[in-house]
């Protein structure tokens, strides 16, 4: 009884290796999270503190602010309000099209199909800067320039959207879709109440990229808005804040607007990671 009791305790024990390897991986997350800790501390700061030779580790009177100051200097509100409605709208059409497009690539027999695929994989490649000029003129021709419209409707689909739910729709059974069109559903209703709900950690992964993505969107925003402030969102209205700055006088500013900027991404991942993880997990297996 004692030897077999002992086994699984043996099989837990800590061997060098694995001690190593703990190590190395809490090294990682401290150096990936450090500045995020450094911006937060930072926020919290009083100007002499950011301006200490050698830094100072941790504010000796925590204060927030700096976070009111930054309603001083830009529209925080609305720059706030403008990068949601970016991000959602676009995500939203995002998960929508990759969807039905992603369930006609894996399911459909069509000619071409594969064709086709591969010239969509193909614009994956492309870097973003080599589309602005001739998507600037189309969004020119359509009348949207200066508008919130004129930086969603471009980034209505995404290539690796649609990549991503025909990987895993592929994997939904033909034989349960054939059971619904038997059943009267129509094509629609198929995509929407049995193939997405078969794909949800597919679709949380994709809403989590896409929506930090468009929200940190800069380069395109700023093309189309040409300086209407008022439509501008948080990444572009915070580099009013570094114009602002001064020295080192207005760091801890800089990072307080910095860090209202993350915390919508970092919310939504905190709410989606347990699916984030199921879609990492399942593409590894699948694969």
């Amino acid at each position: 009884m004692s030897t077999a009791h002992a086994l699984p305790r043996m099989s837990r024990s800590w061997t060098p290796g694995k001690a190593a390897l703990t190590l190395l991986i809490v090294a990682i997350a401290v150096a990936a999270a450090f500045p995020l800790a450094w911006m937060l501390l930072t926020s919290l700061k009083t100007p002499q503190e950011t301006m200490q030779v050698p830094p100072v580790w941790l504010p000796a009177s925590p204060s927030l602010d700096a976070y009111g100051q930054v309603a001083g200097v830009i529209n925080l509100g609305r720059s706030i309000v403008n990068s949601a409605l970016i991000a959602t709208l676009t995500t939203a059409a995002i998960i929508v099209t990759s969807l039905m497009a992603g369930y006609g690539f894996a399911k459909y027999r069509f000619r071409h199909r594969d064709k086709l695929f591969a010239v969509l994989i193909a614009t994956m490649f492309l870097p973003p800067i080599v589309t602005l000029i001739p998507l600037y003129r189309i969004v020119g021709y359509l009348g949207l320039n200066a508008s919130l419209a004129g930086v969603v409707v471009p980034n209505l689909a995404n290539a690796f959207g649609i990549f991503l739910m025909r990987q895993f729709i592929r994997g939904v059974p033909d034989d349960l879709i054939e059971a619904a069109r038997i059943d009267g559903a129509s094509e629609l209703r198929i995509v929407f109440q049995i193939v997405a709900p078969s794909v949800l950690p597919a679709i949380a992964a994709l809403t989590l990229f896409a929506f930090v993505y468009h929200w940190n969107s800069y380069l395109w925003p700023l093309t189309v808005l040409q300086g209407n402030t008022d439509a501008y969102p948080i990444v572009i209205s915070l580099s009013r804040l570094l114009s602002y700055n001064r020295g080192a006088m207005n760091t801890g500013l800089v990072m307080a607007g910095s860090t209202l900027a993350v915390l919508p991404p970092v919310v939504l991942f905190i709410f989606l990671q347990r699916f984030f993880v199921d879609s990492v997990v399942a593409s590894g297996v699948k694969g």
